[in-house]
Parts: C-alpha cells; structure tokens; sequence
C-alpha cells in the first residue's frame, strides 16, 4: 500500500493503539487469545507500557499508518530470562479491514523481524494463530513461519474451542 507509513509505536501513540485493538477483539475474536470483555477495562497505561521507547525493550510495537490513521499494528514480546533471552513472541498482528489485502500484515511482520535483528540477541520469533484462520496460516507461511505442534483446544469461544498452531523461525 503506498503511502502507508509502518513504525513503532510510542506511548503516545497508546490511545489509538488501545481502539484499535479493541475493534480487532469484536471483529474477530476467534483470532485473539484475549477477549474483548478482559481488555476494555484496561487503563491506558497498561497499552502505553506495551510500546515503551527504550533501546532493549520488554516488548515493542510496530503500527501502519496512512497519515494519521492507524489501519493496522503488531507487536513483540521478548523473553527476559537468562536462557530464553534469544527468543522473542509475536502477539496481536491486526489489519482493519479496508486495508486487508493490500500487504500490511506482511510488512508488518517484516519491520518486527527487523527489530528483533537488530537487537542482536534475539534467534527466533515464534507465534500461535487459530487453526480456522487460513489467510493468517498462509501469510505466516509467506513470511517464514514452520509449524511445530497444534494446541487442542486453546482458546475456548461460546460454547466451543478453538485449536493454535504453533509456528517458529529464525530471525537471521
């Protein structure tokens, strides 16, 4: 999508962060681990602290802007203990949906891989994504991702269960 502008988000930027992902839990909550209901009532700082701007940051994440408007983000988490320090987990990879289709899911990946590169220590982003979402499965795949293992009944949704897949690969 030309003209779209992907960077990482700052604690200013908590405020369109947080009605972004809140429109992702209502508009597809059988992708999302956490619900709606458990995140609404969140304070803004909880989402300031998820971007923090700092060089090594506990978790950091990266936005799609055409101008002003936020139409997609996605974050990072990395592993603060000793032993797992080298890998990092991708969360809540969002693109509203007039902006679907168009790349942003993928660039999106990419600038977050290119963070973790450039930390220096991180080896392996690793993720999960529902099982009954194959656009999501098929971009991953584009970007690298393997599957190691599904997770039967992950997520219970209603009165049902949703399966994650587990997908890894290496930053370098």
């Amino acid at each position: 999508m030309t003209g779209t502008l992907i960077r990482r988000l700052t604690p200013e930027d908590a405020a369109l962060h947080r009605a972004l992902m809140l429109e992702a839990y209502a508009d597809c909550p059988e992708a999302f681990t956490s619900s709606l209901a458990e995140r609404e009532g969140l304070p803004l700082s909880w989402w300031a602290a998820r971007m923090p701007d700092v060089p090594d940051p506990p978790e950091l994440v990266c936005g799609a802007f055409a101008g002003p408007a936020l139409l997609g983000a996605a974050g990072l988490s990395f592993e603060q203990r000793e032993r797992t320090r080298h890998k990092a987990t991708l969360f809540g990879l969002y693109v509203r949906a007039p902006a679907r289709g168009q790349g942003l899911g993928r660039r999106l990946v990419e600038r977050l891989l290119h963070e973790a590169r450039s930390l220096g220590r991180i080896e392996l982003v690793q993720l999960t994504v529902s099982a009954t979402n194959p656009d999501a499965l098929a971009l991953y795949g584009r970007c690298g991702f393997v599957p190691f293992g599904t997770e039967p009944m992950a997520v219970r949704l209603g009165d049902g269960y949703i399966d994650k897949v587990h997908l890894w690969r290496r930053v370098g």
